[in-house]
């Protein structure tokens, strides 16, 4: 296994008056075999018309690559699919497919999107392209250009869609368009002032200037990702006290041996601890929020919290979240900004039970902590890419 995270985010903005992007993201992680798997698609024209061409062209390139299939046959066998126009003429979606196996190898697929860039010790880095040709006739003369190599700590990867490198055309500064060199400068300088910005705040610097220059009235889709390969961070999460109350001493020595940031979500696994470590629990009502009782403090903890009330709020907003999102300060919501803050999560799940919250009226998923910790593991790694270590004590 690789020593690094990987970091993925992206972002995009359309043009002024259009209900949808017709650029479409769609990201997979085939957990059994150690891939993600990411698509960028660009429908030709704007709007429905670029976004249904896009979805479709997104949504079969992910199947195809999850399942293995030649790329070069596989473009063969959606760019057929296509619906064709009312004239007759042909429609197409741009692709850019990015494989990335925890092993540590990372494939490059592109079809007419802008040329992924690469960047390692913060200058642009060029692998090897081989030039694919796509199967069947009517496909003559289109070319898929695959990039192959094992990426490093610190390495990054930039891909867009034409919107970005197209930004600015026609204008006094940039009359053939932001263009491929300019932006690997921008990148280049972005990251010598700040090598280690994280890959949000890369994406959303570069999409900012792709729309000034347009001057904040973009001309086409516009769409950037980022994936940065870093040092992980890393954080636990204890919930519930153990099954035999004789484990509560190794169960505390557990926690109190872990280096990173910890959090607790439960009054009674607070309590345990505190009496464990002779600490006081300190209650923080600036955190009060209807329907869920008020944070506190102990020493060595981020943050201490209710439980099970706290942790079904914290999935509902995993749930919910994009790149819309805006997060409070209520419990739930800094415990959702500490989980995606961070990379390999621990989680400690106690499996006493707490009988104040069993009802039997209840569904069984929100009566046992545990079922809820389930269904937030299964978000934080299908929908953030984290790493998580469920423990059950």
């Amino acid at each position: 296994m690789t020593d690094y995270h990987i970091e993925i985010e992206f972002q995009q903005n359309r043009p002024k008056g259009e209900v949808v992007c017709g650029d479409v993201f769609y990201t997979r992680r085939i957990r059994e075999e150690g891939r993600t798997i990411l698509v960028l698609s660009d429908g030709i024209g704007h709007g429905v018309k670029a976004n249904v061409l896009a979805t479709l062209t997104a949504s079969m390139a992910l199947n195809y690559s999850s399942f293995h299939t030649k790329p070069e046959v596989a473009a063969n066998i959606f760019m057929r699919a296509l619906p064709k126009s009312a004239d007759g003429k042909e429609n197409y979606a741009t692709f850019t497919i990015i494989e990335m196996e925890d092993e540590g190898l990372v494939r490059i697929i592109n079809y007419d999107n802008p040329t992924v860039l690469i960047f390692r010790n913060g200058k642009q880095y060029f692998p090897r392209e081989v030039e694919t040709s796509i199967r069947g006739k009517e496909n003559e003369g289109k070319i898929l250009r695959i990039r192959q190599f094992t990426p490093q700590k610190e390495d990054r990867i930039i891909f867009m869609t034409d919107g970005v490198d197209q930004s600015g055309l026609g204008t006094k500064k940039y009359p053939m368009g932001w263009g491929l060199e300019n932006i690997a400068y921008f990148i280049e300088s972005q990251l010598e002032r700040e090598p280690n910005m994280s890959a949000g705040k890369l994406v959303r610097k570069i999409v900012s200037k792709a729309g000034l220059n347009d001057d904040f009235e973009v001309k086409d889709d516009t769409s950037c990702g980022s994936v940065y390969f870093r040092e992980p961070r890393e954080f636990m999460l204890i919930t519930g006290p153990p099954f035999y109350k004789i484990k509560d001493n190794d169960f505390v020595q557990r926690i109190q041996d872990f280096k990173g940031k910890k959090i607790i979500c439960g009054g009674t696994t607070a309590e345990i601890i505190a009496r464990e470590l002779d600490l006081e629990v300190h209650i923080q009502h600036r955190y009060h929020t209807e329907g869920i009782p008020p944070a506190a403090e102990m020493f060595g903890f981020d943050m201490v919290t209710e439980g099970i009330l706290t942790l079904g709020r914290v999935e509902e907003i995993l749930e919910s979240y994009n790149s819309e999102t805006r997060l409070g300060e209520t419990p739930p919501e800094e415990v959702v900004k500490l989980l995606l803050k961070h990379d390999y999560i621990h989680i400690i799940v106690g499996t006493r039970i707490n009988w104040a919250h069993h009802d039997p009226d209840q569904p069984v998923e929100l009566e046992i902590r545990k079922f809820v910790i389930k269904r937030i593991v299964k978000l934080l790694e299908e929908q953030f890419f984290k790493r998580v270590l469920v423990e059950y004590v």
